[in-house]
């Protein structure tokens, strides 16, 4: 890494991970080039441009060299406090707030203004303000930067990460699936999860992207048709603009709706949207692109042309408004949900104990009851068929019988000789 005046650079002035697939993007490499470039595997690289890992040693060092970053000015700090808040410096005067960017995937904070996306694809500036998400928004038209919480204890913190971002939540889970119960289902799984990993959530750049992204794992899972109690849809809204708009995000597929509702309902970027479907950014364009033009051309008139780029504006508006007339159920409160989760942890936690003592035991059956030397097994009796009789002489008759009883009266050497006789 490069040295500044007062020192080495810290190990934070590698950007983000949203920021480092843009720096690649924009240098026109794609993610096998740099791992050859490095010395590593396409998924290492995956990994590092989704926040599941990040380069160290030389290879940090080759990898900031080749996005085009070594030389650039290190990223603002951003420090996540253990009760789950997240602060950012302030920004230079003159310069644009640097909104917080909630990633799901990627689960980073961006450092900066949010840069035009690398696609060709004419994709409308997103919304700004928007009642789906999870915070309020600020002045700036974005989530309110969350200030630091000095004292809190992690059940606290968890309440209020829990209390800010479970409505706002629900109410995606209802636009995602269609599904009252299975929303509240969704955010509830979700927020179980985090409380058992909570020091790993608790230091993440966006603990709320975080819950999103395991609620939306959950309520897309495809087993959930499986279910009776989720084989059928809720019954639509009576309202026929919000019955309309409902049916048309349900019949997209499962990408494209969950793409259209972070770009245009939660707010997020193209870049954010991109890394948080786990998709390119090219990718991430064209299905918002034809999603919007699939649900505009649906809400458009007989009379009315259908232009996904004058609808996508009125789009996000009809989105947030549909999110909060309907009626969803509440979450569960915060203290319920942690011990919820607890309580599946011990169970689980005890199934995996009697599991192994179970196995300790088998095995120590086994080895007691084993036999120590190798035995043959008897092979069982077959009866023989088709075998010829034993053959040899046949029975005595009483004549040979009597003359047999003869020969063995005799002497033991044989008949006298015969002398012949001289006359």
């Amino acid at each position: 890494m490069t040295r500044s005046a007062t020192g080495p650079a810290p190990a934070a002035a590698l950007p983000s991970p949203v920021e480092r697939r843009r720096l690649r993007e924009a240098r026109g490499l794609t993610e096998e080039q740099v791992a050859a470039a490095v010395g590593v595997t396409a998924a290492t690289v995956r990994a590092w441009e989704t926040g599941r890992a990040s380069p160290r040693g030389r290879r940090r060092t080759a990898y900031a060299r080749l996005i085009g970053c070594a030389e650039d000015r290190p990223a603002p700090p951003s420090s996540v406090e253990a009760n789950g808040s997240s602060t950012m410096s302030p920004t230079e005067p003159g310069t644009a707030p640097a909104p917080t960017v909630l990633t799901g995937a990627a689960r980073t904070a961006s450092t900066g203004q949010t840069p035009a996306p690398a696609s060709p694809a004419p994709v409308p500036p997103p919304a700004t303000d928007t009642p789906v998400r999870e915070r309020p928004p600020g002045p700036d038209g974005h989530g309110a930067v969350p200030q630091p919480r000095e004292g809190l204890t992690a059940e606290k913190a968890f309440d209020a990460l829990y209390s800010d971002a479970a409505p706002g939540l629900t109410r995606q889970m209802y636009l995602l699936t269609g599904r009252r119960r299975l929303s509240r289902e969704a955010v509830e799984h979700a927020f179980r999860i985090a409380w058992q990993r909570w020091p790993e959530v608790a230091r993440d750049r966006d603990p709320a992207g975080w819950v999103r992204a395991a609620a939306y794992e959950y309520a897309m899972s495809p087993w959930h048709r499986l279910r009776r109690a989720h084989r059928r849809a809720d019954a639509l809204p009576e309202d026929p603009a919000r019955h309309a708009l409902l049916d048309a995000l349900l019949d997209l597929p499962p990408s494209y709706r969950r793409t259209l509702l972070l770009h245009d309902g939660v707010g997020l970027g193209l870049p954010e949207t991109a890394a948080e479907t786990e998709a390119s950014t090219l990718a991430a364009a064209n299905r918002l692109v034809h999603a919007r033009a699939a649900v505009v051309e649906r809400l458009a008139g007989p009379s009315e042309p259908a232009d996904p780029g004058r609808g996508a504006p009125r789009l996000h508006g009809r989105l947030s408004a549909l999110a909060l007339a309907e009626e969803v159920p509440a979450p569960p409160p915060a203290p319920a949900v942690r011990a919820s989760s607890e309580r599946i942890a011990e169970l689980w936690t005890r199934a995996a104990v009697c599991f192994g003592v179970l196995l300790v035991s088998a095995t120590a059956f086994t080895l007691h009851t084993a036999p120590t030397r190798y035995e043959q097994p008897l092979s069982p009796a077959q009866r023989v068929g088709g075998v010829p009789p034993r053959g040899g002489p046949e029975h005595l008759t009483p004549q040979d019988l009597e003359l047999q009883k003869a020969l063995r009266g005799e002497l033991a050497h044989g008949p006298e000789r015969l002398v012949p006789r001289i006359p």
